[in-house]
Parts: C-alpha cells; sequence; structure tokens
C-alpha cells in the first residue's frame, strides 16, 4: 500500500456514485469466477440465491460454520473454499462502499483498495481466518489505514462490544467492522474538510 494520505492527497471527485464507480472499476475475472463458485456453493447447499447484498452475509455466515467441517475432512479444499468466500465478501464490501480490487499474483497479496477512504484489506484473508479460527499470517486480513487515522479508528473499534473470536470471524461481524472503520474515516475526512477527496490506484502503490 501507498505511504499514506501525506503524500497521496486522492483526486476531487465529488461525492461519486457507486455505479459510476462500478463501471469504473469492475471486479477482474479472477473475482468474478471466485463469486461464481462461492454463489454455486451456497446455492447447492441451501437452495438460497447470494445476490451481492449485505443481507446475504448471514447465510455465508451459516456456510462458513458448515465448511470448517468439509475444510477439516479434506484440507486441500481450504484455499478454493476460502477464496471463494472471500472474493463474494469483497465485492459485497466493493459494491457497498465502493472500492476496486488488486488480483494479480499469490492470493495473500491481493487487496480491495477503498475509494471515499484511504483503507484497505484482504476479504480472503478474512475467509482464510473464517474457515480455520486462526489468524492467517501473511494474508494481511486485518483493515490498513492511514497511520495519522489509526489512534481513531483503533478507538472506535476498541469501543464495541467484545465478542467470541468465532463470532467475530464471521463474514458479516467483519462487514460491520468495516462499516464502523469506513464510517470513522469519513467522519476524520469531514472534520478535515477532505469529504469529496476520493482516493484511486495511484493512492495505493
Amino acid at each position: 500500500m501507498g505511504s499514506g494520505k501525506d503524500g497521496l492527497n486522492g483526486t476531487s471527485h465529488g461525492s461519486g456514485e457507486l455505479a459510476a464507480e462500478a463501471a469504473e472499476y469492475p471486479p477482474p475475472q479472477a473475482i468474478l469466477e471466485l463469486c461464481a463458485s462461492c454463489v454455486r456453493f451456497v446455492g447447492t447447499r441451501y437452495k438460497v440465491a447470494l445476490d451481492y447484498t449485505p443481507e446475504t452475509l448471514p447465510i455465508l455466515d451459516q456456510y462458513v460454520r458448515d465448511a470448517r467441517a468439509d475444510v477439516s475432512d479434506r484440507p486441500e479444499t481450504l484455499e478454493l473454499i476460502a477464496s471463494a468466500v472471500g472474493a463474494y465478501l469483497g465485492e459485497v464490501m466493493r459494491q457497498s462502499y465502493g472500492a476496486f480490487w488488486f488480483a494479480e499474483g499469490a492470493h495473500e497479496a491481493w487487496r480491495l483498495y477503498f475509494v471515499h477512504v484511504y483503507l484497505a484489506c484482504n476479504p480472503l484473508g478474512m475467509a482464510y481466518e473464517a474457515l480455520t479460527l486462526a489468524d492467517a499470517e501473511g494474508w494481511h486480513s486485518h483493515f490498513e489505514v492511514d497511520p495519522a487515522d489509526g489512534d481513531a479508528v483503533a478507538a472506535r473499534l476498541g469501543a464495541l462490544p467484545d465478542v467470541e473470536q468465532e463470532a467475530f470471524a464471521l463474514p458479516t461481524t467483519r462487514f460491520e467492522a468495516l462499516t464502523v472503520v469506513h464510517d470513522t474515516l469519513r467522519d476524520l475526512m469531514r472534520a478535515q474538510n477532505t469529504a469529496d477527496v476520493e482516493f484511486g490506484p495511484d493512492d495505493y502503490r
């Protein structure tokens, strides 16, 4: 990720429309294929069609819970399932808040970069942790923010009620945490009169 907002001022485009961002930064083919796998996995198991809205994430939570047994019995399926679940979770995040993917090389290096705040994460790493209930070393599953914003974000997250590791790792909880982080960063930008700044690929290099 880039060195932070001090040297990366973003581009001022007004508030921006998520539909326009979706057209400007469409998901890579690799993400589309993994999402299609996730939709197929969940549809086969529960006869429910995922539609990329946050309301579908509790269904994904249940799939993750059930898939843990599958992964335990067949460890070789972990990467495929984690990648499919993570890609779908990332697409829900992207479509809800405005972001774009870096999806090249090993899955550990993939990132979701946000447009309206300086924020990055790897949803595939989040899914890996949800399935294994262990830290995904090197997967960057945590939210990465500008160091200048770190204390404010940590304080806001620290004020939330404690949850068990199993619950924290689930897609729904990760999305809720994203909402808190994103809202916190937007509040900081408004206070700094930079709410119209948007971040693009050059800002994250």
